[in-house]
């Protein structure tokens, strides 16, 4: 998973915001940017449901107030989804992101997993968060996150979303996290039974030895999607298996696959952003998507 190790060797091989986040997060634009080229930030086209309509929004949780984007096709209802955003938070290379899954027909929030500390983007990009000192800003808020409080946020998302006139209520909720909140998407079914699927794209710390361990928190009727990077594999190889083991005695439906890529291939503005296995891992979150919603 992403450390403060290899951070430090980003940052000191030059990781800059000129020469690399701002360069790949344009040249992945035809991964991840609106399907019309626009790139505006008001609306998109969407591929049903006319222009896709963002917006800025806020609500209570029993912490405190949460705050997000809201991204949806301007008519129609659809699927709720809660996008996680990974360890630098809300920022364009996310709102790319929840922008291309409206346009797929879905209505997401991109939930700020910081907000009992600050609200809004906090990192222009990834190169802004590994050069800048990110990960000791955001240490203390990531302090915060236990199961217990996973579970509190998304349950207050998914009741967001349900009382939003874009959300199909006759639908399930799917979540979906990268990096540190990949645990988050296995753990928040467990927190409500509207949430019918998770995806954890490299996600860190799914199976722990000690406390609630995500993967022992897997729901019978959830759909999950758990893709592993190669080099969090090679560190870590049992996690695989006791993943498997652990959605087999749940008797739960999960694809679990390490992908030709390393931590942080799914994300345009990180330095690992692999294009091919981006997209392969997108086709199979549109593929839970389609079968658990």
């Amino acid at each position: 998973m992403c450390d403060q190790e290899q951070l430090a060797r980003w940052a000191r091989s030059g990781l800059t915001r000129r020469g690399f986040g701002a360069g790949v997060l344009a040249g992945a634009a035809a991964a991840c940017a609106p399907v019309d080229g626009s790139g505006g930030d008001a609306a998109s086209a969407a591929s049903d449901g006319g222009p896709v309509q963002e917006s800025t929004v806020t609500f209570a949780t029993s912490a405190g107030t949460m705050d997000g984007e809201f991204f949806h096709p301007a008519s129609g209802r659809y699927p709720g989804v809660i996008l996680w955003p990974d360890i630098a938070g809300i920022r364009p290379a996310k709102r790319q992101m929840a922008r291309r899954l409206a346009e797929a027909g879905y209505a997401v929030l991109l939930a700020n997993p910081y907000y009992r500390d600050v609200a809004g983007q906090q990192f222009t990009d990834f190169a802004d968060f590994a050069g800048n000192g990110g990960w000791d800003k955001v240490t203390p808020w990531r302090s915060k996150f236990t199961a217990e409080t996973i579970q509190v946020d998304a349950r207050a998302c998914a009741q967001w979303l349900f009382g939003q006139a874009a959300v199909d209520t006759d639908r399930g909720i799917g979540t979906q996290g990268y990096c540190m909140t990949g645990s988050f998407a296995v753990i928040a079914p467990s927190a409500d039974g509207h949430i019918h699927a998770g995806a954890s794209f490299h996600g860190g710390g799914l199976v722990r030895g000690e406390g609630p361990s995500p993967h022992r928190m897997l729901r019978e009727d959830a759909h999950y999607l758990i893709a592993i990077a190669q080099n969090d594999d090679a560190k870590a190889p049992a996690d695989k298996t006791a993943l498997r083991e652990a959605a087999d005695a749940a008797r739960t439906t999960a694809e679990i696959e390490v992908y030709a890529a390393d931590h942080g291939w799914c994300v345009p503005d990180s330095p690992s952003y692999d294009e091919l296995e981006a997209e392969r891992a997108w086709s199979r979150l549109l593929s839970l998507y389609r079968e658990a919603l």
